[in-house]
């Protein structure tokens, strides 16, 4: 069961890896660039293995603030639901990279700073 969980871990850590790259790669590809499908790769890809993590827990003993998944979820929801409007844009509107960066960037905060 303990390998599971690491690679869980492994693969949501990968997805924010993603995202984060995403914020590069839309900063590099200019204001004119259509909206990077990554987002939703990542997107998804941290929201799966979040749940999964989270459907886990009982079987690992792992006791998670329900309030700060609760409010990381969100924001990831926020993250997808963005890019999901905007993936069949011509070009990413200026704010887009900007705030998915910031929302992206508050929720590893979240992650890392709300024990």
């Amino acid at each position: 069961m303990e390998f599971v969980r690491l690679l869980l871990v492994f693969l949501h850590l990968l997805g924010m890896g993603l995202l984060l790259g995403m914020v590069m790669v839309q900063l590099k590809a200019g204001a004119a660039a259509p909206v990077n499908k990554g987002w939703l790769h990542g997107a998804a890809l941290q929201l799966v293995t979040g749940m999964a993590l989270m459907l886990l827990a009982p079987a690992t003993d792992a006791d998670y603030n329900h309030m700060k998944l609760g409010i990381k979820i969100l924001v990831l929801v926020v993250i997808g639901g963005i890019a999901v409007f905007k993936i069949n844009s011509a070009t990413a509107p200026r704010w887009f990279t900007p705030t998915l960066g910031a929302l992206v960037a508050l929720n590893v905060g979240l992650a890392v700073f709300w024990a």
